[in-house]
């Protein structure tokens, strides 16, 4: 199993896991869930903004198809409301962001990247 840890200014750490899911968690208990369900798309961005501007890129390395990222907050607290954007490799090794999604984090147990939908439950 590869593991990285990623800190931002928001708090959290990603640990990558291929395969099966680990145990589900909520932002309120300090983790969640993020799978890049997408058939052969690169996810190389994971950029969140609390209302207060857009945090640099989280990711220190890429989540290939097929791989999750567990999210884990090491702030003791920040806000539930957030925007998150996902930047995907593109063709020519530029990076291709999607439109922000909202997500209250403090409820989110898995974000989903799928390859037309990007969605939270």
């Amino acid at each position: 199993m590869k593991t990285m840890k990623i800190l931002a200014a928001a708090g959290l750490a990603f640990a990558l896991h291929s395969g099966a899911a680990l145990a589900e968690g909520t932002g309120s208990e300090g983790y969640f869930q993020i799978y890049n369900n997408t058939a052969g798309n690169i996810v190389v961005g994971f950029y969140t903004n609390d209302g207060s501007g857009w945090s640099g890129n989280w990711l220190g390395d890429s989540i290939m198809p097929g791989v999750s990222a567990q999210a884990e907050f090491n702030a003791p607290s920040g806000a539930c409301d957030q925007a998150f954007a996902v930047g995907w490799l593109g063709e020519d090794d530029t990076e291709v962001v999607d439109d922000p999604i909202s997500i209250d984090i403090c409820e989110a147990s898995n974000v989903y990247l799928d390859d037309n939908e990007i969605y939270y439950d």
